[in-house]
C-alpha cells in the first residue's frame, strides 16, 4: 500500500528548507510527528543564531555557550563541570579554554575548595563581550518566536517542561535496566574474527 502524500506545510518551507519533516507524511504517527517538527525547529534555531553569532561577533555558538555558563557562575566552574552543562568532551573543553585564555576572555583561578584543582571564569574583557553577545542573542530570539502569541508560548513551555520531566523518569527506568547478553551469532562472529596483524618493527 502506498503511503500518504508528504506532510503539506506553509508554502515557505519548500523542499530544501523544510529539514526534518521531509520524512513525515500525514497518516504518520503523531508522535513521530512531534519528534521530527521538534528537531527541525531546533534545528532552524540553531543554524539562525549560528549566523547572527558569525556575521555580528565573528563569533561560534560553542563559544557563545561556554561564555554563558561561565556568565551564570561568577565565582567559575571546574573543567569536568563545564563538560557537563555543556554535555561536550573534556577534550573539547581544554581545548577552547586555551583558545579563549589567550584572548583574554577566560582566566583560571585556584579552586578555593580543593587546591589541586582550578576553577575557569570570566575576565573582566569577558563579561563585557559576552553581555554584548546576550543582548543581541535575546532579541534575535524574540524575533523568531514573535509568530506566537504570549498565551501560545507559556503554553507551549509547560509543554515542553513536562515532557522533559517524562523523559527524564524514563531515562532512569532505561538505566536501571540490565543490558542484554550478547546473542550466540555475536559471540561465534567475535570469536572467529581474524586477529589484527601487529605492523613490523
Amino acid at each position: 500500500m502506498a503511503r500518504t502524500t508528504k506532510l503539506q506545510l506553509v508554502p515557505v518551507l519548500d523542499d530544501e528548507r523544510i529539514g526534518h519533516e521531509a520524512r513525515a507524511v500525514a497518516d504518520d504517527h503523531i508522535d513521530l510527528k512531534i519528534w521530527l517538527r521538534l528537531l527541525a525547529c531546533s534545528t532552524q534555531i540553531e543554524q539562525q543564531i549560528r549566523q547572527h553569532l558569525r556575521a555580528r561577533f565573528a563569533t561560534t555558538l560553542p563559544r557563545f555557550d561556554y561564555l554563558a555558563q561561565l556568565e551564570r557562575h561568577p565565582d567559575g566552574l571546574r573543567m569536568n563541570a563545564l563538560s557537563r552543562y555543556l554535555m561536550v568532551t573534556g577534550g573539547n573543553i581544554t581545548g577552547l579554554t586555551d583558545q579563549l585564555e589567550k584572548e583574554g576572555l577566560v582566566t583560571r583561578v585556584d579552586d578555593p575548595e580543593d587546591r589541586r584543582s582550578w576553577r575557569v571564569a570570566l575576565t573582566p574583557k569577558g563579561r563585557i563581550e559576552f553581555a554584548a553577545m546576550a543582548a543581541e542573542h535575546e532579541t534575535w530570539l524574540t524575533a523568531m518566536f514573535q509568530g506566537l502569541g504570549t498565551g501560545d508560548k507559556e503554553l507551549l513551555y509547560g509543554q515542553l517542561g513536562r515532557l522533559r520531566v517524562h523523559l527524564a523518569q524514563h531515562q532512569a527506568d532505561l538505566a536501571a535496566e540490565p543490558v542484554a547478553a550478547p546473542t550466540a551469532a555475536t559471540a561465534a562472529k567475535k570469536k572467529t574474527a581474524s586477529p589484527r596483524r601487529r605492523p613490523a618493527p
